[in-house]
Parts: structure tokens; C-alpha cells; sequence
């Protein structure tokens, strides 16, 4: 798939520009723990940027279908590199909660779902066979990007500022946006403003589903998190929670690299279910961790899921979402997810605080069972494939008048 023109520009541009999301809400959480002193404060100030950024995203990734991810995704990232800096200015000065809280605000509203705009231009650029390939690459590059952003993270606060993470992340946000949109050949088909225009990809049953699925693995991840700086913390040893983090995503990768190779027999809403379960079962051993060896192992072990639950989650919406909202429908599974996220490190932060690394384990035990739970339930309707639905009442036209129309065909297949 990497041999095909501009693929592999495009897979490292885009690992640039999301590279971020395994640093942002991590610098977050410790540059404001480490100001502040208080956990709690840090994890409402990161729930704050992943809310906002789960509201907003739906929005941008509609506008991407509707004008372009080009224009999109040069306009937020100018925007965000704006509200990162009100972020970290109000932090450093001990600003109130309430101005970190709206710093946060605005730095998630400007924030894209990269990762969604990425699968959105796979499905544009390649076969329709190709597809689980591509998603199985891209999960594998998020857990990369998970593994080295945590290290990344501690290695600067620890070797330079605590801030300076935040910094590279505004870089590397702008640097990666940059590069996508330049990137004409895997530009997705943007839909006419007038007219019907395609579906909305949340009125479809299994888009809704997905997106009450991702919200449980979302708010198990953020639990997770959590767990592990708390850990880290009560052995008295901080820098460790990006060590931890780390294996997690080592666990996810290697996983990853099986589940994108192998396959599959059963049905990808089926695997869906199998691989949530086993997401939640990972989270169980954490609460029991005895030393900073034991937690290390588990760590790895909790993490064994992740990408195999997002790639089939990923396959999944791809069939069911309407063509042309892709961007859109992506968007609402990475905002679901950042919700979840959100909920899960606030939760399991103050759980935390009063109690200790268990119950925020525990916390992230439920959310992976209520994935579970939805996905076992709907499974009906992530069988079901979208209807079609014409552009201001007509068919849609043949692509194949240029080279760039032709590239297309991946996404109205």
C-alpha cells in the first residue's frame, strides 16, 4: 500500500500532526499538577480541552465534507496555535481554575480530529480492499505515536520545562496540518452546500452505536491514564507515568500488528464485541499492582486491545457511515472517544485523589464493560450498510475524468 504515489508522504505527515494527541492532554495534566499540586485541578483543565474538543470536532469534520478538509485544517490549526498559547500563559501565571478552564476551552474547540480526517483520506486514496490495511496502519501509528509521545512528554519536562511540552505541541500540530492539506492527492470529495447533500452520519443507528462504544473505551483510556500517574505517584516516582503509558501503547502496537495481518473469518461488528471485552478484562490486573515491575508487565497487558478494537471500530464505521460524511462520521467516533476520555480522567482523578490508584482502575474496569454492553446490543445495527442517497436529488457522477477525481473510487465504493 506504502508503494502507491504519495502514500507514504501522507502517513507521515499525518503521524506529525497527531503526534499531539498523545502529548496534549499528558502535558496538561502534569504541567497543572506540578503548578497547582493538585491532580484533580489538572484533570478538569485536560476533561475541559477533550469536551470542548469532542464538541467541536462533529462540527469541523462537517465543514471538511462541505468546503474541504484543505481550508479546514489550515484555518484551525492557526486558531489552535493561539489557544495553546492562552493556555500555557494562564497556567504559568496561576491563573484562577475558571481561566484554565476556558483557555482549555478554546484550545479544544480549535482542535481538529486529525486521526478522523486521516482515515477519511485513506478511504478517498485507496481500494476498497485496502481499506482494513490502511486503518490496521493507522492504528499502529497512533500506538507508535503513543508510545514515543508519553517519553517525549517526560523527557522535556524533566530535560527542559514542564511547559515545554505543551510548546512542541502547538509545533507539531501546526508543522503536521500544514503538510495534510498540501497533500492534493489524498484530498477527500467535498459535497456541494446546496441541495440535499449527503446524509448525516449521525442519523444512522450504527454510527450511534459505534459512538456509545467508543465513549466506554474512551473513558476506560482515561481512567487508565489516570492510574498509572497516580501510581507512579504513590511510589513516589512521577516520571515513571510515561514509562507506564508507554508500554500500554507497546502492548496496542504489537496487537495491532497481528490483528492488521490476520484474516479475519468473523464479522467485524462481532470482533468488535470480542475485542471490548478483552479491553476490559486488561484494566482488572491494574488495581492489584504491588511494585513499579508488576504495574510495567500490566501496563503492557492493558493496552493489548486498544488498536484491535479501534480498527474494527474504524472498518465498521466505514461500511455503515454514508459516502461523502466520512470526515463527519470519523469525527463523532474520535469525539465519543475524547468525551469518554474526558469523563474517565476527571472521574478517575478525583478518585485518586481521596482514594488512590484502585478505584481509578476500578473506574476504567466499567467503562470497558459498558463498551461491551453496546456493542453486544447493536449489533444488529452495525450490520446494517447505509442507503444511498443522491446530491441535490440526482446521481452522483462518474469519478473518472482526472487522475485526482479517479483516486476517489476508494470512497464511493
Amino acid at each position: 500500500m506504502l508503494r502507491a504515489p504519495g502514500a507514504a508522504a501522507l502517513a507521515f505527515s499525518g503521524m506529525i500532526g497527531r503526534f499531539p494527541i498523545a502529548m496534549r492532554s499528558l502535558s496538561c495534566l502534569l504541567l497543572v499538577s506540578a503548578v497547582t499540586g493538585s491532580l484533580g485541578n489538572a484533570g478538569t483543565v485536560a476533561a475541559a480541552m477533550l469536551v470542548s474538543q469532542g464538541v467541536a470536532s462533529p462540527v469541523l469534520g462537517r465543514l471538511a465534507d462541505r468546503l474541504s478538509q484543505r481550508r479546514v485544517l489550515l484555518t484551525a490549526c492557526l486558531a489552535h496555535a493561539v489557544g495553546m498559547t492562552l493556555l500555557l500563559v494562564s497556567i504559568l501565571l496561576r491563573a484562577p481554575l475558571v481561566v484554565l478552564i476556558l483557555a482549555a476551552v478554546v484550545t479544544g474547540c480549535t482542535s481538529v480530529s486529525f486521526s478522523s480526517f486521516m482515515r477519511a483520506r485513506w478511504a478517498a486514496m485507496v481500494e476498497h480492499d485496502l481499506l482494513r490495511t490502511a486503518y490496521a496502519l493507522e492504528s499502529m501509528l497512533d500506538e507508535t505515536i503513543f508510545l514515543l509521545g508519553p517519553l517525549l512528554v517526560t523527557l522535556l519536562a524533566a530535560a527542559v520545562h514542564p511547559a515545554a511540552a505543551l510548546v512542541a505541541c502547538a509545533v507539531l500540530t501546526t508543522t503536521g496540518s500544514i503538510a495534510v492539506a498540501l497533500h492534493r492527492r489524498s484530498e477527500p470529495m467535498s459535497e456541494p452546500a446546496t441541495g440535499r447533500g449527503p446524509r448525516r452520519a449521525i442519523a444512522v443507528p450504527g454510527v450511534r452505536v459505534l459512538m456509545a462504544a467508543y465513549a466506554g473505551m474512551g473513558f476506560l483510556l482515561g481512567a487508565v491514564d489516570v492510574t498509572m500517574i497516580a501510581f507512579a505517584r504513590a511510589q513516589s516516582a512521577p516520571g515513571l507515568a510515561g514509562v507506564f503509558l508507554s508500554l500500554t501503547a507497546v502492548g496496542s502496537l504489537a496487537a495491532g500488528a497481528v490483528y492488521g495481518a490476520v484474516d479475519w473469518r468473523l464479522s467485524q461488528a462481532r470482533l468488535l464485541s470480542i475485542t471490548t471485552c478483552l479491553l476490559a478484562l486488561g484494566a482488572v490486573p491494574l488495581a492489584f499492582a504491588t511494585s513499579s515491575l508488576v504495574m510495567a508487565l500490566l501496563a503492557v497487558v492493558a493496552g493489548v486491545a486498544i488498536a484491535p478494537s479501534l480498527i474494527a471500530g474504524s472498518t465498521l464505521l466505514e461500511s455503515v457511515a454514508p459516502k461523502g460524511s466520512l470526515s463527519e462520521g470519523f469525527s463523532w467516533l474520535t469525539s465519543a472517544g475524547a468525551l469518554g476520555i474526558a469523563l474517565g480522567t476527571a472521574v478517575g482523578g478525583r478518585l485518586a485523589d481521596l482514594g488512590g490508584f484502585a478505584e481509578a482502575a476500578a473506574v476504567a474496569v466499567g467503562g470497558g464493560l459498558v463498551a461491551l454492553a453496546l456493542s453486544v446490543a447493536g449489533q444488529s445495527a452495525l450490520r446494517q450498510a447505509p442507503t444511498a442517497r443522491p446530491v441535490s436529488g440526482t446521481a452522483a457522477p462518474e469519478h473518472t475524468a482526472a487522475p485526482e477525481q479517479s483516486e476517489q473510487r476508494g470512497q464511493q465504493a
